[in-house]
C-alpha cells in the first residue's frame, strides 16, 4: 500500500493511493463437508489465490464559483483475479474456472452553500466492470489440459447515473434532507454453448432507475431527538445474478437466466434517541422494507427440462429470478450507561423477519433476514488503560422457520433432535485492553472466544474462530 499527498495551495488537494492484495491458496470448508453415499464428495475443492490492484486518484478543490464551492473528482482503476479448483473424490478430472474483472470508475462530486441554513450537494458517477471467465479441465493422471465451461459468460456492466441531495436547517431543532438520484445500467453478455445447452448465445439488459429519499431530525430539548426516513432503492442484475452456472446445494445446479430485471425497495424508519441525566442513552429504531421483483434462487427450466447433468450428477436446474413480493421488517435497540469509577456499560439487539413470496403464492422466510443477534460491553477507560469485557450472540433459528433453500443444506447446519436443519443459538465471551505508554507507544492485546464455544453465524458454511489471543504494538516514529 502506498499513498502520496500533495498540497499546492489551500484550494487544491491531490492524493494518490496505490493498493495491492494477494491471498494464499485455501479449501472451502464447507464444500469438503459434502458428503455422497456416505463419502467425501470432494477430493479437492480451492479457493486459488485472490488478487486485487486498484489505482485511486483524488482531486479536490475549494473555490466558491457559482457551481460549487467544493468539488471532489474521484478516479479508480481495480483488477481482481480469482479461480475455483475442485475434484470430485476418486476422479482424474480437475477443473480450474478463474475470472478476472477490469473496474473502472469515475466520480464527480460538488456541493454548493445556497444560503446559511441550505446546503446542495450533487454529482455524477460512471462505473465500468468488465468480466472475463475461463475455464480449463486437466487429467492430473495424464496432465492433459482441455478447455472447460466457464462459471460467467463474458460482460461488461456499466453504470451511469446522476444524483442531487439537498440539506435544509429550518431552525437548530429541526433539519430536512431530500434527495433524488437517476441511474441508467447496461449489461452486455456473451455465452459459449459448447458445454451447456443454452437456448440463447447473448444477453442484453438496458433499463433505468428514479429513486429518492425524504428525511427529518427532530430535537425538541437537547436529550431528545427523532427521526424519520422515507427511501427507495433500486439494485441492478449483475452478471454474477444472470449468468453465473455453479452448484448451489447437493442435487442443484444454478444456471443463467438472461431475462433479469432490476429489483427495487420502498423503506421508511423511525428512530427516538433520550439520554437521562446524562448518564442513561437509550436509542430505538424501527424498520420495514418492501422488495418488489426481489432477487431470488428458484427452480427453472432450461430448454424445458428441469433437471441436468451437472458435474456427473443428475440436478434440478434453477436460476436466479423476480420474485413477486418481499419485505423485511425489524427493530435494533441500543443502552448505554455511564457507571461509576470510569465503568461504562452498552448494549445493542437487531431483531428482524424476512419473508418472500414464493410461485404458488405461499410465502418462505427469507435467507437473508438474520436471527436476533447483539454485543453487549462492560469497559473500563482511565487515562492511560482501555479494557472491555464484551459478548456477541444470536438467537436460534429452528428448522420450520428456515427458509425453504436452507432446509437442505446439511453441510452448513447443525441437526435438531428430530434430526433436521437448524441454526443453534450461541455466544462466545471476549476480552481485549489497550495501554498507551506515552503518545508514541501503544500495545493492545486481546483474548476472543474465552470459553472456546464452538459455534457458526447463521447460514454461514464456515465455524466461527476457536479461543484465540492477539497482541499489537503501534509506535509513531
Amino acid at each position: 500500500m502506498q499513498k502520496v499527498r500533495f498540497n499546492p495551495n489551500d484550494s487544491w488537494d491531490f492524493q494518490y493511493g496505490l493498493h495491492f492484495s494477494e491471498t494464499s491458496s485455501y479449501g472451502r470448508y464447507d464444500r469438503h463437508n459434502r458428503l455422497s453415499n456416505d463419502l467425501p464428495r470432494y477430493a479437492e475443492w480451492d479457493y486459488g489465490p485472490q488478487k486485487w490492484v486498484m489505482n485511486n486518484l483524488s482531486i479536490t478543490h475549494l473555490n466558491e464559483t457559482v457551481l460549487y464551492d467544493q468539488m471532489t473528482i474521484r478516479l479508480a482503476y481495480q483488477a481482481f483475479e480469482e479461480s475455483r479448483i475442485d475434484r470430485s473424490l476418486n476422479s482424474d478430472m480437475r477443473s480450474t474456472r478463474t475470472e478476472t474483472v477490469a473496474a473502472y470508475s469515475s466520480n464527480i462530486d460538488l456541493s454548493k452553500s445556497l444560503a446559511l441554513n441550505n446546503t446542495l450537494y450533487y454529482g455524477f458517477e460512471y462505473v465500468l466492470n468488465d468480466v472475463i471467465s475461463t475455464g480449463t479441465d486437466k487429467n492430473i493422471s495424464s496432465r492433459i489440459s482441455t478447455p472447460g465451461p466457464t462459471r460467467y459468460p463474458n460482460s461488461a456492466w456499466h453504470s451511469i447515473a446522476f444524483y442531487m441531495n439537498d440539506d435544509h436547517k429550518f431552525s437548530d431543532a429541526f433539519i430536512v434532507q431530500v434527495g433524488l438520484r437517476y441511474n441508467q445500467f447496461i449489461l452486455n453478455a456473451d455465452f459459449d454453448n459448447t458445454f451447456y445447452p443454452f437456448p440463447f448465445t447473448e444477453a442484453k439488459i438496458a433499463d433505468d432507475a428514479l429513486t429518492g429519499s425524504l428525511g427529518a431530525v427532530y430535537r425538541p430539548v437537547k436529550n431528545l431527538v427523532f427521526s424519520l426516513n422515507f427511501g427507495t432503492a433500486f439494485r441492478s442484475p449483475n452478471v454474477d445474478d444472470m449468468g453465473k452456472v455453479f452448484d448451489s446445494e447437493p442435487g442443484s445446479v444454478v444456471v443463467p437466466n438472461p431475462d433479469l430485471g432490476a429489483e427495487y425497495a420502498y423503506n421508511i424508519d423511525l428512530g427516538i434517541a433520550k439520554v437521562f441525566n446524562e448518564a442513561l442513552k437509550i436509542d430505538v429504531t424501527g424498520y420495514y422494507t418492501i422488495l418488489n421483483n426481489a432477487l431470488v434462487r428458484r427452480d427453472f427450466q432450461l430448454n424445458g427440462s428441469s433437471t441436468i447433468i451437472y458435474d456427473g450428477q443428475v440436478s434440478q436446474v434453477q436460476a436466479i429470478q423476480n420474485a413477486a413480493r418481499a419485505k423485511v421488517y425489524g427493530i435494533q435497540a441500543g443502552l448505554n450507561i455511564k457507571l461509576p469509577s470510569n465503568f461504562d456499560f452498552s448494549s445493542d439487539l437487531n431483531y428482524q423477519v424476512g419473508e418472500e413470496e414464493l410461485d404458488d403464492g405461499s410465502t418462505s422466510a427469507s435467507r437473508h433476514a438474520a436471527p436476533i443477534f447483539g454485543t453487549t460491553r462492560l469497559s473500563y477507560n482511565a487515562k492511560s488503560l482501555v479494557m472491555q469485557l464484551y459478548a456477541n450472540y444470536q438467537g436460534e433459528r429452528k428448522f420450520e422457520d428456515l427458509a425453504l433453500e436452507e432446509q437442505n443444506k446439511d453441510e452448513i447446519y447443525a441437526k435438531d433432535e428430530n434430526g433436521n436443519n437448524y441454526s443453534p443459538a450461541w455466544y462466545t465471551l471476549n476480552f481485549k485492553t489497550m495501554y498507551q505508554f506515552n503518545d508514541d507507544y501503544t500495545l493492545s492485546a486481546g483474548i476472543e472466544n474465552l470459553t472456546d464455544q464452538r459455534y457458526r453465524p447463521y447460514s454461514s458454511g464456515i465455524s466461527g474462530p476457536a479461543r484465540n489471543f492477539f497482541v499489537s504494538l503501534k509506535a509513531n516514529i
